[in-house]
């Protein structure tokens, strides 16, 4: 997914007149029942489904529990600070700054994740990317020596790599998992042509007696907008919860805004 062109109008023509309410009206109301709006991180904002435990993990998997969420009800914001009202798409919006230009999409979101898991834990070594720019392949852009503990320099880094890497660029970083494996901060990703869609998993629970596991998933889109929360249309009793076990049997994974196939799980 790149800059170039926007395939879908996401931004629908009363987004202005109703504003947040709106918002709030088309996406909350999807995961009432395992949402507390008084949370503000994915772990105290969502419940598991009955009976279900977190998985313990540590690592990314404690960080991105804890992303700070924006108050229940809040609309997606696109780069431009256009609302995203269209409905039955997210539940929740991660608090964290995207920029005012159109560079923080789908597979820049989730690099944009796991790079601040690192800069959090201070392991700046490891804060590295490959980038495409007209077409041709160029060294790993790092963050390694680049001001470390200095968050305006570390988002500066960022952009630079949003502005120069996608999908295409992401899947050399990555390798194939088993649906098995799946933990926190895997992703699914699709390079496509010329688009691709990149997803981060940000939650994970099981049910101790029957070994049911569900995931939580989270992304940014086209135009560059804030990370969000997805919820399960296929299934409202346990949204925003996707189920491994159906998963398995469909071969399937349908967010609300794109169809992901269970080869599509991929790990840093």
């Amino acid at each position: 997914m790149r800059k170039a062109l926007l395939f879908i109008i996401l931004v629908q023509g009363s987004c202005l007149q109703n504003g947040t309410k709106a918002a709030a009206d088309l996406t909350v109301q999807s995961t009432a029942k395992l949402t507390s709006v008084s949370g503000q991180n994915i772990k105290d904002r969502f419940a598991t489904p009955k009976k279900c435990l977190r998985t313990n993990e540590d690592g990314i998997g404690e960080y991105l529990r804890n992303l700070p969420l924006k108050p229940s009800g809040s609309a997606v914001k696109y780069f431009n600070l256009a609302l995203k009202t269209k409905p039955n798409v997210y539940c929740a919006v991660v608090d964290k700054p995207i920029g005012n230009k159109d560079l923080d999409q789908c597979a820049d979101a989730v690099m944009y994740l796991w790079a601040s898991y690192l800069f959090d834990t201070k392991q700046y070594d490891k804060i590295q990317f490959k980038f495409l720019n007209d077409n041709k392949w160029h060294k790993y852009m790092t963050y390694a020596g680049a001001g470390k503990e200095d968050e305006k320099v570390f988002f500066k880094y960022i952009q630079e790599v949003w502005q120069a890497a996608n999908t295409r660029s992401l899947s050399t970083q990555v390798r194939p998992i088993h649906i098995d494996e799946v933990a926190i901060g895997d992703i699914l990703l699709q390079t496509g042509n010329p688009y691709g869609h990149a997803i981060m998993v940000v939650d994970a629970c099981e049910n101790p007696a029957t070994k049911k596991k569900y995931i939580m998933l989270a992304q940014s889109y086209m135009p560059a907008q804030e990370t969000q929360v997805l919820i399960n249309s296929n299934d409202t009793e346990q949204s925003p919860w996707y189920s491994i076990e159906e998963i398995k049997s469909s071969g399937l994974i349908n967010t609300p805004e794109w169809e992901f196939t269970i080869d599509d799980f991929k790990r840093f």
